[in-house]
């Protein structure tokens, strides 16, 4: 069939709109007819070549539509369902889907190259040419075929574009905190980094209990909603908000700080690092460069007992948690009316994207045409 997708072609370049060919869903997959898709920077890293994903490729990952046809033995969802697309698979019978780690399914390994779970492109170019999808998705076209493990049903009443964040940045910022921080109340937490995914950082903070929310960022514009959303302080750096941290924790430090800024970098890391208090956990959220090259203290990660780890999906466990987390919107706990900061036809993914880099959104969200 017919569709229409942005497409990453090359580093350096800027997304290219265009018509492509989709396949039919094959054994154990769906055809998902994408209403809505969230403009996350992890996709950016493909034309940047900070991460190494297989070009060219459909972009998108955080989707929300409507199934439109599944294929052969396909059991978790049926035609006319609305689901989230999930970037991790959840296979339910690896070691780790059994451990209830869905979020390090086996089903995961090679997604870089954007393949279906079988090796074989279902995205083609006009002319021919294979097109590999992000993380076996590609959301940023008005239609997918993908694994049914990658489709968590939904109830019909949430609107897809607030449906379609839980896809990454609201599950991955939520479970930072209360999965991999494991906040509990009364913590004072440091969150670094307040786009989609640091604000539902800071949700998943307050909905824990924390006393103490520090929500840094370099733009001051984001500072009145980190607040709204949770915040109990908010700086522009964290040796800007070093001095209150250090009052409110009789100089011990925070409990745990959480980095989710675009790119992380050393100095970031290490600052966050240097930041916890005795016992403490650094989490990093954020994609990183792939080479090596951490500086913190072997003296403090010993002595001090300090944890630093990483988390991915929020350590979260799509197939419950997706569910669960738009249960909380639906309840007004959950704040993601205000995540949302402006929506953009699937022809201005470019301008979402430049929106993005200058810090104008929180989250953008392409709305598809069909």
């Amino acid at each position: 069939m017919k569709v229409r997708g942005a497409v990453a072609k090359a580093i350096g370049q800027q997304w290219s709109v265009e018509d492509l060919r989709l396949d039919e869903p094959r054994e154990r997959e769906v055809l998902i007819r994408v209403m809505a898709s969230g403009v996350c920077h992890s996709d950016y890293h493909a034309l940047t070549g900070d991460t190494t994903n297989a070009l060219p490729l459909v972009g998108g990952h955080e989707g929300a539509g409507v199934v439109e046809a599944v294929g052969p033995g396909v059991t978790r969802v049926r035609p006319g369902d609305h689901v989230v697309t999930s970037y991790v698979p959840a296979c339910g019978r690896c070691e780790w889907c059994i451990r209830g780690m869905q979020y390090i399914c086996d089903a995961n390994a090679d997604c870089m190259q954007g393949l279906a779970l079988d090796g074989t492109a279902r995205f083609h170019l006009s002319d021919g040419t294979d097109l590999g999808a992000f993380q076996r998705l590609g959301t940023y076209a008005n239609f997918l075929v993908t694994s049914e493990e990658q489709a968590i049903k939904i109830d019909p009443d949430i609107p897809f574009d607030r449906a379609c964040l839980t896809a990454c940045g609201v599950t991955t910022g939520w479970g930072s905190a209360v999965n991999a921080a494991k906040v509990r109340p009364g913590d004072a937490v440091i969150v670094i980094g307040t786009g989609g995914v640091g604000m539902n950082a800071v949700q998943g903070a307050r909905l824990a209990g924390a006393g103490a929310i520090f929500a840094i960022d370099t733009q001051p514009s984001k500072h009145d909603i980190a607040r709204k959303l949770g915040a109990t302080h908010t700086a522009t750096s964290v040796a800007e908000g070093r001095e209150e941290l250090d009052r409110l924790t009789n100089g011990q430090g925070a409990d745990s700080a959480i980095v989710t800024v675009g790119v992380p970098t050393d100095e970031i890391i290490s600052e966050a690092f240097a930041s916890i208090r005795k016992e403490g956990t650094c989490v990093v959220v954020s994609v990183g460069l792939e080479k090596p090259g951490i500086s913190i203290s072997p003296f403090e990660l010993t002595v001090y007992a300090k944890t630093l780890r990483g988390a991915l999906f929020g350590n979260s466990n799509p197939m419950a948690d997706i569910p669960r987390l738009l249960g909380l919107y639906r309840s007004g706990r959950l704040n993601l009316d205000d995540i949302v900061t402006r929506t953009y036809p699937t022809d201005a993914i470019n301008e979402a994207y430049a929106d993005m880099l200058d810090g104008k959104v929180i989250r953008g969200v392409i709305v598809h045409e069909h």
